[in-house]
């Protein structure tokens, strides 16, 4: 089965056409779907989309990009609905380098609680490491959680190893696409399979066959073929591989 470990379906580019969104994936061979929330004012949308449909899972986090309008009592709110048990992760949380204008001292704050939390409730985390990938690994030494996904990796082969060695997979998509992406493609031809989850990030990361358009789950049985072919392998193997990855890092899509 192929899962989408990381799309954003409560997205507002997929208030026009959801449902075709999502019966489009499941005839492409998506058997499950991965929703993070990116701030404390998504998690009633996230919840209802795994309310309606059961092959969608979702996880409660701030992102590091909606810090700036973040509150204290997101925090409180963050615990309330991971108490309830529905969450397969903590996420998207993490760190944005990118960004110049995103308040780093802010970003880590919430970030480290978020990590508190995700120890405290003993849940998988998933992680923005956007041009972060040293000071998330940093923060993930010093508060230790039960491993994850590290979102779009985009790092070094050592710090690949680094992520691994803390127990997460790390995720694979639009980008290897693209045959610019020299580092990741190797990486994604060459790291351990069993390290290896694919994700979209819809509608966001869209992949060289539709760049600057929407993205869209059902591209996930295409970047397969893109990791297969990048491996020489074939392509069952990494659907079956890639989905043995997922359920190891976020036990819970086995419920």
């Amino acid at each position: 089965m192929l899962i989408d470990t990381h799309c954003h379906l409560d997205a507002p580019e997929f208030d026009a056409d959801r449902a075709q969104v999502l019966a489009a994936a499941r005839t492409a061979g998506v058997r499950a779907f991965v929703v993070p929330a990116v701030q404390a004012a998504h998690f009633d949308d996230v919840a209802a989309l795994a309310a309606a449909h059961a092959d969608v899972h979702v996880a409660y986090g701030i992102h590091p990009l909606y810090v700036d309008g973040a509150q204290p009592a997101d925090l409180d709110l963050l615990a309330a609905r991971l108490d309830r048990g529905d969450a397969l992760a903590v996420g998207e949380i993490g760190l944005d380098g990118y960004v110049p204008a995103a308040d780093p001292q802010r970003q880590a704050h919430y970030f480290i609680e978020q990590l508190k939390l995700a120890r405290r409730f003993d849940l998988p985390v998933i992680l923005h490491i956007r041009r972060a990938q040293d000071a998330v690994l940093k923060q993930l030494r010093r508060i230790r959680v039960r491993g994850g996904i590290a979102h779009a990796f985009n790092g070094s082969r050592q710090q690949a190893e680094a992520f691994i060695g803390l127990g997460f997979k790390l995720g694979f998509g639009g980008a290897m696409t693209y045959d610019g992406s020299r580092r990741i493609r190797e990486l994604a031809a060459t790291l351990p399979l069993e390290s290896i989850v694919l994700e979209t990030d819809a509608p966001d990361m869209a992949p060289a066959w539709g760049a600057r358009q929407r993205n869209e789950p059902a591209n996930l049985a295409r970047y397969a073929q893109v990791l297969a072919d990048l491996r020489g392998i074939d392509v069952d193997t990494v659907v079956r591989a890639t989905a043995a990855n997922a359920h190891a890092a976020l036990p819970a899509l086995a419920d």
